[in-house]
C-alpha cells in the first residue's frame, strides 16, 4: 500500500525519530521536496508558481477516486500552482466555459471519504475527433493549462496520449484560424500529460493495483458474506456474477478469499468437461455435510473455445444434474458504489501527489508516463508502454493463448490464481478422515509427521483464515495438523487436539482466533514445561501466528536450542496484528481490516458534526508504541495531525496544531481531526490534548474526544487481509515440510539447529520473505515492540501536507520501463 522514502532532515534511533532539526525547518516556513528519482534533486516549496494544473477524471467512475483528486489539488496549491477542476471528464474540456474552473484547498475539502468522483464523469464521442481535440485545446489554452492529471482507465489515457501528440498541429490550426495568438502558442508549447488508473477491475499492466479495486472487492466480499448466511439456513447454492468483462481480478481474488466452491474467469476458461467436474465437486461437498456452495463468475468468463459462461447458463446446469435449490446474483453497479476502502483512500492520496509532482518535473521530452504502485511505492511508468501491454493480454485471450495472457497479467495474479487452483482441486485425504472430514485415526499412528499450529498474542483478522489453508494443504500432503489452543499457556497444559477437514470450513471470513489465543511467552510458561509437550505431542514443525509476542516466541525457542533438543524443530511465525509492529514484514495480517474499521468510525464521527457548527473531534486510536494505525488512518480519514510516539512532539507544536485548526475552522472548513497514537505520549494523553483543544478553542471550536478500543480488533477480515492470510497459509507448509524432509532422522525425529529453520515469513515491498528470526532481533527495539526502521515513517509529511501543515516532503517517484509485480 505504501512508500519507499526518508526524511532529509531526522535520523531513527531504536524506533524513535529524532526531529528537532525538522521542527525548526517548519518554524521558518522552509519546505523541501527531495527528489527520489535516478539523480535526485531538491525543490522548495512555491518554486513552481506560476504554472497551472488540471485534474479529471474519466470512464468508469471508481471509489478513490476523489481522494486523488484532493491530493492533485492539494500538492498542487502546496508547489504555488494554479490547479482546475475540468468537470465531465473529456466532454467538459470539449464545452468549456463552467466545466473548467478554478479550485482551491476548500474546494476539495471533506471529499476523500466518498465514492464516485465530485467532478464528474463522462465518455466524449466528440473528443475522438480531432475537431473536438481543437475545441479541448482551444479551452485549455484560455487558462494558460499546459499540465494535465488524467484519471481513468486505458482509454482515457491513451486519448490524453493522442492529445499530447497532436498538441502543436492543434495549436498551429487555432492560430491559423485566429482563434489564440502566437504568443497564447508560444507560451503553451507544450503539454504534459500524467495518467492515474482508475478502474475496479485491476485490468491495467504497469501497476500492482488501480484506485477503486480494493474497494469493489469489499463490496463483493460483503455481497457473499451477506448471501452466506442464508444459503446455509437453506441448504442452496449461489452463482454470482461479477464485473470483469476482460479481467478476472475480482472474481479471481473474492474466490480465494471467500472460499469459493468454483470461478470462472477470461483468462483461466475450464477445460473441456468442467461440466462434470463441477457437479462433482458439488456433490461430493453435500455429501461432506456442507450447506452452501457459492460460485463466482466474472462478466467475462468463457471456456477455452471462446463460448461465454454466464451465471445462469451455470444455473441451469446445477438445477438440471444435481436438482440444488440454486439462485444468481448480479451485484452489477453495487460493485462501484459505497465508501471507498482505506487503501483506496490512501493510494488515491500518494498517486495524486505524486503525479503533480512528476508534472512539474517534465520537460518537452519527458514521455508520458502512469503513476503506479510497485510493492509498497509509487513509480512512474511510461504510459504507452503499460497501455500496449494490456492490449496484449486481450489479444493473447482472443488467440486462446490463455497461459500468455496470465503471465502477462504479472506475477500477483498468476500467484492468486496457482493458490486458488491448489486449494480448489484439494480432497480431504481418506487416510485421516472418514465419510465426513472429520478425523479418524489418532496423530502419529499412520501419519509419519505433525504439524502444530498456534496463536499468540492479542488476536487479528486473518488468523483464522491463515489456519485453514495450512490445515487443508498439510492433511492432503499426508500430515497431522495438531491445533494448540490458548497459546502456550495451553501448550503447556496439554490442551493440543487434531484438526480436521471440515473443522476449518468457512473459517477465512471469521474474525477472532478459534483456536484461543493468549500473550504470555515460552519463558513465562517455562522452557522445560513447553518441550516436555512438544515431545508428548512429537510436533515436528510448528507454526505461530501472531503479533511481537509471536514473533518473541519463536525468537525465544530458537535461542535456547542449544539447551532444549525439541526446540530444534523447524518453527515459522506468520505476523498478525494491528498494530502492525512487527519487523521483517511491511504488512501484518488484521491492519488492514483495522484501518477499515478506523476509518468507517471516523467518517461516522465527522459525519455526526453535520449539523454541529465548529466542532474538533481527538480520537485514540490503538497501536502500543506503534504509529501505523494512527498515521494511515488519519490519511485515509483526511486527519489533521496524528501524534505518535516515533515522531517526538511537543507543547509548542500542539498550540501551533490549536492555530492551526482555528484557522481553517476560521476559513469556512467546519470540522477538524485529531488522531492520537494510544502510547504517544505519557504526559500529552489524549485527555490532556482533548482539555487543550477544548481550552484554547474558546469561540471558535467546540471539542470532543473518542478513545476506539477493541472495536479496532472486531469485525470481519477485510479481503487483503483474508487474501494474504491464505496464501501465507500454503507457503507455511510448504516451507515446514521441505524443512521437516532436509532434516528428518532415522529414527522419525527431526532435527535442525540452522537459524534458517526458525523464520518470520514476511510481506516485503513486493515478496514474501522468510528471514530468520536471530537475524531479524537486530533490527528490533525491544523495549518498545517496534522495528527500528519503519516504512510507513515516510508518509508523514504527505498527511501534514495535505491538511495544510508546512512539511518537508521527499518525492517517490522513479520511472520504470518494465511492468511492477506483486508477489
Amino acid at each position: 500500500m505504501d512508500a519507499s522514502v526518508s526524511f532529509s532532515d531526522a535520523t531513527v534511533t531504536d524506533g524513535v525519530c529524532a526531529t528537532q532539526e525538522r521542527r525548526r525547518h517548519l518554524s521558518k516556513g522552509m519546505s523541501i521536496i527531495a527528489a527520489a528519482g535516478r539523480e535526485g534533486h531538491k525543490v522548495e516549496k512555491n518554486s513552481y508558481a506560476g504554472k497551472s494544473i488540471a485534474v479529471f477524471t474519466s470512464g468508469g467512475d471508481a471509489q478513490g477516486m476523489n481522494g486523488a483528486v484532493r491530493a492533485a489539488v492539494r500538492m498542487a496549491v502546496y508547489l504555488g500552482c494554479k490547479a482546475y477542476f475540468i468537470k465531465e471528464g473529456y466532454q467538459g474540456m470539449v464545452d468549456g466555459g463552467d466545466n473548467i474552473v478554478e479550485a482551491h484547498w476548500k474546494s476539495v475539502s471533506d471529499i476523500i471519504q466518498r465514492g464516485g468522483t465530485i467532478i464528474g464523469s463522462a465518455r466524449c464521442k466528440e473528443f475522438r475527433e480531432r475537431e473536438g481535440r481543437k475545441k479541448a485545446a482551444y479551452n485549455l489554452i484560455q487558462k494558460n493549462i499546459t499540465n494535465l492529471v488524467v484519471i481513468g482507465g486505458d482509454g482515457s489515457l491513451t486519448g490524453a496520449n493522442m492529445f499530447r501528440q497532436e498538441w502543436s498541429g492543434l495549436l498551429a490550426d487555432l492560430v491559423k484560424e485566429e482563434k489564440i495568438t502566437q504568443a497564447q502558442a508560444d507560451k503553451c508549447m507544450h503539454l504534459n500529460i500524467v495518467g492515474m488508473v482508475g478502474s475496479i477491475d485491476n485490468d491495467f499492466c504497469g501497476t500492482d493495483m488501480t484506485i477503486g479495486t480494493d474497494s469493489a472487492l469489499h463490496r463483493i466480499i460483503e455481497s457473499v458474506d451477506a448471501i452466506a448466511t442464508t444459503a446455509s439456513s437453506h441448504q442452496r447454492c449461489f452463482i454470482l456474477e461479477v464485473m470483469g468483462r476482460h479481467c478476472g481480478y475480482l472474481a479471481l481474488v473474492a474466490a480465494l478469499a471467500s472460499e469459493a466452491d468454483w470461478v470462472f474467469i477470461p483468462e483461466w476458461p475450464p477445460e473441456h468437461g468442467w461440466e462434470d467436474v463441477l457437479c462433482s465437486k458439488l456433490a461430493n461437498e453435500r455429501a461432506l455435510g456442507y450447506r452452501l456452495n457459492i460460485i463466482i463468475v466474472a462478466e467475462g468468463a468463457q471456456d477455452s473455445d471462446g463460448n461465454k459462461i454466464t451465471a445462469n447458463l451455470v444455473k441451469d446446469l446445477i438445477t438440471d444434474r444435481l436438482k440444488y435449490d440454486t439462485r444468481v446474483t448480479v451485484l452489477g453497479h453495487v460493485q462501484r458504489g459505497g465508501s471507498p476502502s482505506a487503501f483506496d483512500r490512501v493510494l488515491g492520496c500518494r498517486m495524486g501527489a505524486e503525479a503533480v509532482l512528476a508534472l512539474m518535473e517534465a520537460t518537452q521530452d519527458t514521455p508520458p508516463c502512469v503513476v503506479s504502485l510497485d510493492g509498497n511505492q509509487t513509480v512512474r511508468v511510461p504510459l504507452m508502454h503499460c497501455v500496449d501491454k494490456t492490449r496484449g493480454v486481450q489479444k493473447a485471450m482472443d488467440e486462446k493463448n490463455f497461459e500468455l495472457a496470465v503471465q502477462l497479467r504479472g506475477r500477483s495474479f498468476q500467484n492468486n490464481l496457482n493458490m486458488y487452483r491448489k486449494l480448489s482441486k484439494l480432497k480431504p485425504p481418506k487416510s485421516v478422515c472418514d465419510a465426513t472430514g472429520h478425523s479418524i485415526t489418532k496423530p502419529n499412528e499412520q501419519v509419519p509427521f505433525n504439524l502444530g499450529v498456534m496463536n499468540v498474542g492479542a488476536p487479528a483478522c486473518g488468523m483464522n483464515a491463515v489456519m485453514r489453508s495450512f490445515v487443508r494443504l498439510g492433511l492432503t500432503q499426508g500430515y497431522s495438523v495438531l491445533g494448540i489452543h490458548g497459546g502456550w499457556e495451553g501448550l503447556a497444559n496439554g490442551e493440543v487436539l487434531p484438526m480436521s477437514w471440515t473443522e476449518v470450513q468457512g473459517w477465512s471470513g471469521k474474525g477472532g482466533s478459534f483456536l484461543g489465543t493468549k500473550r504470555t511467552l515460552p519463558d513465562k510458561v517455562g522452557y522445560a514445561k513447553v518441550a516436555a509437550q512438544l515431545k508428548k505431542h512429537k510436533i515436528h514443525g510448528l507454526l505461530c501466528i501472531g503479533g511481537f509476542e509471536a514473533y518473541n516466541s519463536i525468537l525465544q525457542l530458537s535461542q535456547k536450542r542449544s539447551e532444549f533438543p525439541e526446540f530444534c524443530i523447524p518453527a515459522i511465525v506468520i505476523p498478525a496484528t494491528i498494530s502492525n509492529n512487527v519487523p521483517g514484514t511491511d504488512f501484518s495480517l488484521g491492519a488492514d481490516t483495522a484501518l477499515n474499521e478506523i476509518a468507517d468510525i471516523c467518517d461516522r464521527i465527522k459525519q455526526s458534526a453535520t449539523g454541529t457548527k465548529r466542532r474538533v473531534f481527538v480520537i485514540e486510536t490503538m497501536g502500543g508504541f506503534c504509529g501505523y494505525l494512527a498515521t494511515l488512518s488519519g490519511l485515509a480519514g483526511g486527519a489533521d495531525q496524528a501524534y505518535i510516539f516515533e515522531e517526538h512532539f511537543e507543547i509548542k507544536d500542539l498550540q501551533a496544531d490549536v492555530a492551526h485548526l482555528g484557522t481553517k475552522i476560521a476559513d469556512g472548513i467546519q470540522r477538524g481531526l485529531i488522531i492520537r497514537n494510544e502510547k504517544a505520549n505519557s504526559n500529552y494523553t489524549t485527555d490532556f490534548i482533548h482539555q487543550l483543544y477544548t481550552e484554547e478553542g474558546k469561540g471558535i471550536f467546540s471539542c470532543r474526544k473518542n478513545v476506539l478500543g477493541h472495536m479496532q480488533q472486531g469485525g470481519v477480515p477485510s479481503p487483503f487481509d483474508r487474501n494474504m492470510a491464505t496464501k501465507q497459509g500454503g507457503k507455511a507448509v510448504d516451507f515446514l515440510i521441505e524443512k521437516i524432509q532436509e532434516n528428518k532422522r532415522d529414527d522419525g525425529t527431526v532435527y535442525t539447529d540452522d537459524i534458517d529453520t526458525a523464520v518470520l515469513l514476511g510481506l516485503v515491498k513486493r515478496q514474501s520473505v522468510f528471514t530468520p528470526v536471530e537475524e531479524l532481533s537486530e533490527e528490533t527495539d525491544f523495549t518498545h515492540r517496534i522495528p527500528k526502521d519503519q516504512w510507513w515513517l515516510k508518509l508523514r509529511p504527505l498527511l501534514r501536507i495535505l491538511a495544510k501543515h508546512e512539511s518537508t516532503y521527499e518525492v517517490e517517484g522513479v520511472e520504470v520501463e518494465s511492468d511492477s509485480e506483486v508477489d
